[in-house]
């Protein structure tokens, strides 16, 4: 198929096109830069300019594609979460649009938290909460409208995606711990983060583009859930900083992560994989924290 997909310079988009080239799908990629466009047509890839706000361009790009894969988002500015969430929500309805009147697959991004039933207990996928109070239900209920429409869209989950470089929300606590000198989790850390590493997560976006099943919804999940203290710990090693548990009540040494750090976030992948075959091979995340140079990455 011709693909169009955005967020190709991106850490999951970049994963998918060896992915989606080496299955034979053509790809048309959205980049915001010159140097983007460059690296794109390098990759073999068609590049398209524009951001998530031209939505005209986004109608262009799914016009011109036999299936859409939607990976971009506003990760710049975390503590715009909320606006970062509605740029998205208007970005699937104008991929949706272009859509419309045809069986042509969407595949849009949504987080694991959005499929958690009740406190504690593993998201799955057949939970689809429309007043869930994450405001990446956003997404999702985008999504949703346009399935009423007759688009036919399915959704990917992410948890903490991750390789050596990246891992997600960690790569922030990493960030943290290198500017106050502490490796902290909160209470006794045994909260858990859900985690897939990214060339997994990639192969299972291709597979659920090709499947093309209307409605449905999937979990990019390896692990059910590493637990705060544990990832606390293998940072608190890399860097050489001592790790610490912090009340509840110092939740702000956090900063914009006091939101998230906190949270029980397992999930399970277990529908997914049956579903659609999917055998995640790893490594793990502790792993990939354990393998990384942390004397250079930064966020």
């Amino acid at each position: 198929m011709r693909i169009f997909l955005t967020g190709a310079t991106g850490f999951i988009g970049s994963a998918l096109i060896p992915e989606l080239q080496a299955a034979g799908h053509q790809i048309l990629s959205f980049t915001r830069s010159d140097a983007g466009a460059r690296r794109l047509a390098e990759a073999g890839v068609e590049p398209l300019r524009g951001d998530l706000t031209d939505l005209d361009r986004l109608r262009d790009g799914a016009a011109r594609a036999e299936g859409v894969i939607h990976t971009a988002f506003d990760h710049d500015d975390f503590t715009n979460f909320v606006a970062n969430c509605e740029k998205d929500r208007r970005a699937i309805a104008a991929l949706g649009e272009a859509l419309k009147g045809s069986d042509r697959p969407l595949v849009i991004t949504s987080g694991i938290g959005i499929g958690c039933p009740a406190p504690g207990v593993p998201a799955t996928e057949d939970v689809f909460n429309t007043a869930h109070p994450n405001p990446r239900i956003a997404s999702e209920l985008a999504g949703a409208a346009l399935s009423e429409a007759g688009v036919n869209v399915s959704v990917m989950r992410l948890p903490q995606v991750h390789d050596t470089v990246k891992q997600g929300l960690v790569t922030y606590l990493i960030d943290l711990a290198r500017r106050t000198g502490v490796s902290a989790y909160l209470g006794d850390g045994a909260n858990r983060w859900a985690a897939g590493p990214v060339y997994d997560v990639a192969r299972l976006y291709r597979l659920a583009l090709e499947a093309g099943e209307p409605g449905a919804r999937y979990h990019a999940v390896a692990e059910e859930g590493v637990p705060a203290h544990a990832i606390a710990a293998v940072i608190g090693r890399g860097l050489g900083v001592p790790v610490v548990s912090l009340p509840p009540e110092e939740a702000g040494h956090f900063g914009w992560l006091s939101a998230f750090v906190g949270l029980d976030m397992p999930a399970s992948s277990a529908w997914t994989r049956a579903r659609l075959g999917w055998a995640p091979t790893g490594p793990g995340l502790i792993a990939d924290l354990e393998r990384m140079d942390y004397g250079t990455v930064r966020v």
